[in-house]
């Protein structure tokens, strides 16, 4: 009879962890299998939002097959503290488990509204833009030009709708005086700026901020960035070099910055400034002297007088030899590269050749050559403007 009772036990147990082990298989594949939605939409998840109403808009959307299985796959991945707020696109078909990675990575958002600030070389500029879910195109709301023009209140109110994201975007070759002063005009940021940041230790690209974050912790962002592009451009220098210091390729990287009007150029125009260190020849380049009169603080806004190539200041690399006092202005990584990988060329000039590019020349006669075509093309590009 014991027996019997103990072998009716052991098939029962076996039914019965078959059956558990059933369902967890069943879970899991809803889990990890495709999602039932149809078409695109756009989840908002607000601050202080919980993985529980996030499973009932989803379910409400028809994104997901149960909120149950979607709050356990949540749980059971260690997923369900590590909620991020913004907007998200969820793809049709979304599996849950794409869903929550989704939700629970960088928490930069992907659709709604999002308010880029562009601080440029010239101005600071805000685009307000809108996400077409079909075609994956951004609409642009709104372009507006600051301190110069106010955001109509209608566009006020797109900032302040849940989901919204912010980014700021700092242009190539912007000065350190220009982020700075820029920062100061976004009402979402908080804090003040004590001092200005070294010319060269800010990273060219785009941030995602939020309302209330602080300028000063959003600097110190922008620096560590540039220092860990710093270190893997000069680890990855020529041995050919002759930059010493990482300091210095920040320096030669800032002036290439200002000199390339196309990306393409950047190795080449490197290497004129390569050659003519070698050769002990005066850099001579233009932006060092604008540098120099404004200290990054604006555009000059016009051509440079005789007497400004003249003037002997830190920076005017017509008067002084080798690099200027500092950079003058923060560089791309990819010029931080050129600066320390040149093109191997016998170039020691350039100047504009009307294209956007410029024409490189080996002697000084035929740099005189370029000098005078390039002059033409400016009277004629005069005639027709007026």
């Amino acid at each position: 009879m014991a027996k019997a009772i103990a072998a009716n036990g052991l098939t029962f147990l076996i039914v019965f962890l078959f059956f558990v082990g059933s369902v967890i298989l069943w879970i899991r594949a809803q889990y990890q299998n495709d999602g039932p939605l149809t078409e695109a939409i756009c989840l908002v998840v607000e601050r202080g939002s919980t993985m529980d109403r996030v499973g009932q808009f989803l379910n409400a959307q028809g994104a997901i097959s149960s909120e149950l299985i979607f709050r356990l796959g949540a749980d059971y991945s260690g997923k369900t503290n590590q909620l991020k707020a913004g907007s998200f696109i969820v793809e049709p078909n979304a599996s849950m488990q794409r869903i929550v990675a989704d939700i629970t990575g960088s928490g930069a958002s992907s659709c709604s509204t999002e308010v880029v600030y562009r601080i440029g070389i010239s101005q600071l500029v805000v685009e307000i833009r809108q996400l077409d879910l079909l075609d994956r195109q951004y609409q642009i709301l709104a372009r507006i030009n600051l301190p110069n023009e106010e955001i109509p209140e209608t566009l006020l109110n797109q900032q302040t709708k849940p989901g919204v994201r912010f980014r700021i975007a700092l242009a190539e070759g912007v000065t350190s005086w220009q982020v700075a002063e820029s920062l100061k005009q976004i009402d979402i940021l908080t804090g003040d700026i004590p001092e200005l940041p070294q010319e060269g230790s800010l990273a060219p690209a785009s941030y995602d901020v939020i309302r209330g974050d602080d300028r000063r912790i959003l600097l110190t962002q922008i620096q560590n960035e540039q220092m860990s592009r710093i270190v893997d451009a000069w680890q990855k220098r020529s041995k050919d070099s002759p930059l010493s210091t990482q300091e210095d390729m920040v320096n030669l990287a800032s002036i290439i910055e200002k000199e390339a009007g196309l990306s393409k150029e950047r190795k080449k125009i490197a290497s004129v400034f390569v050659n003519r260190l070698l050769r002990g020849m005066r850099l001579q380049s233009d932006p060092t002297v604008i540098y120099g009169i404004t200290q990054g603080k604006g555009v000059l806004g016009r051509g440079l007088r005789r007497s400004e190539l003249n003037e002997k200041t830190p920076w005017n690399t017509y008067r002084v030899d080798g690099l200027p006092l500092t950079p003058i202005s923060n560089p791309s990584l990819e010029s931080l590269i050129a600066a320390v990988n040149p093109d191997d060329t016998t170039y020691f000039y350039f100047v504009a050749d009307g294209t956007g590019g410029h024409a490189f020349s080996e002697t000084l006669d035929e740099h005189n050559q370029n000098v005078a075509r390039w002059r033409q093309i400016e009277a004629e590009r005069k005639k027709v403007n007026n």
